[in-house]
């Protein structure tokens, strides 16, 4: 049995690795594009609940941008409880016009960021009615000052209904150096980068600490009310630009960043990053009992059965078991290698994917269980059935 799981993982790892679209390459970035004619008007949109640890770098950040065209910046002020509103307003320096309104209460059926976009929205179509691009961003994540510029750059070029960018996380402390890469690379080997950027390919994903939306696009598709309950809101607003909604243009696109955006939220934790993965991990599954299980299976043969195989070697005497563990393994790690390498990790890092696949694996376990418990879906203060 030994032998044919170790013989499985390794006919995954090889599919994984040259047929899956070179997903683990991490070569998806933001390059420069011409000039457009002419620099469209662009609205940013921050939904914002108790975020006063990040706010004032977030919107001093935008304040910054060297964005040519008309740029304005509205915060949505979602019933915070620490000053997220009062702090915002006092980092808006310079020319950039900022509004900071307070979210409506909830309504049955929303999730919070989506509700405070809406309303972020809808304050656009009266300050800014003539914006082309609505910049969908997070509370805790700071651009450069020529991220913006790149983005509708390489939009305009392109026809680009999406453009979005997988900022840098917080990868400090031991914990934060084992699991946030890791993240970032099931990320990728779930949603390769590439397929999201073909337009003949069905598989749409984005990031939704920075998403430059068309808002014509934005508005055919159904706006965020058609996703209004979706608790992974970002990858369902690109799989219905991208495959559902009606109109032009339908390309999208995701990249890594490098220094282009980077995220404030502290992940030196554990429970930091527990928390983020048990939020949604339940909900990629379907809420399906079923995957769950056909994941911890898939989960525990890729990644689990070939350092077992190579390390109980001495016990079990399995020389083919071993062989094909120790290949896998090693394809394993090369694979893995790249994104290790761009968070600045040495690439002998790399065979710990192993260690950390585990540690996903039970928080995926335990975000089913929180759902069971009537509990899944937490963050912020609010529960979401």
């Amino acid at each position: 049995m030994l032998t044919f799981l170790a013989f499985l993982a390794l006919a995954s790892w090889i599919y994984l690795a040259f047929w899956r679209a070179d997903f683990w390459r991490a070569s998806e970035r933001l390059t420069d594009a011409p000039d457009p004619a002419h620099w469209p008007d662009v609205v940013a949109v921050i939904p914002a609940r108790d975020e006063a640890a990040s706010i004032g770098a977030v919107v001093a950040a935008h304040m910054a941008s060297d964005y040519p065209g008309a740029f304005s910046v509205i915060v949505v002020d979602d019933a915070s409880g620490d000053g997220t509103a009062d702090l915002a307003r006092a980092a808006a320096t310079g020319a950039r016009l900022l509004d900071v309104i307070l979210a409506p209460p909830l309504e049955e059926g929303w999730t919070g960021k989506l509700a405070a976009q809406r309303a972020g929205i809808e304050q656009a179509r009266e300050t800014a009615p003539g914006a082309r691009y609505l910049l969908l961003c997070d509370a805790d994540i700071v651009f450069a000052p020529s991220t913006l510029r790149r983005l509708v750059a390489k939009a305009e070029n392109e026809n680009i209904a999406l453009a979005s960018l997988m900022a840098r996380l917080d990868a400090r402390g031991s914990w934060g150096r084992l699991l946030i890469p890791a993240f970032v690379y099931f990320f990728q080997k779930l949603y390769p980068f590439p397929l999201v950027n073909d337009p003949a390919k069905r598989v749409a994903a984005a990031a939704g600490g920075c998403m430059l939306v068309r808002r014509e696009a934005l508005e055919a598709s159904g706006g965020v009310e058609a996703i209004r309950a979706r608790l992974i809101d970002d990858c369902a607003l690109a799989q219905r630009l991208k495959l559902e909604g009606a109109g032009a243009p339908r390309r999208i696109w995701l990249g890594l960043a490098d220094a282009e955006a980077t995220s404030l939220r502290d992940n030196q934790a554990f429970a930091s990053i527990r928390a983020m993965v048990e939020r949604t991990a339940f909900a990629q599954l379907g809420y399906s009992w079923p995957m769950l299980i056909s994941a911890i299976l898939g989960m525990t043969i890729v990644y689990l059965i070939p350092p077992f195989a190579v390390l109980t070697s001495l016990f079990h005497h399995n020389g083919a078991a071993a062989g094909f563990g120790l290949a896998a393994w090693a394809i394993m790690a090369a694979a893995y290698a790249p994104t290790v390498k761009l968070y600045g990790e040495p690439a002998w890092k790399a065979v710990l994917l192993p260690v950390a696949a585990f540690f996903y694996t039970l928080m995926t376990i335990a975000s089913a269980a929180q759902h069971e418990r009537g509990e899944g879906g937490r963050w912020k203060g609010r529960l979401y059935h």
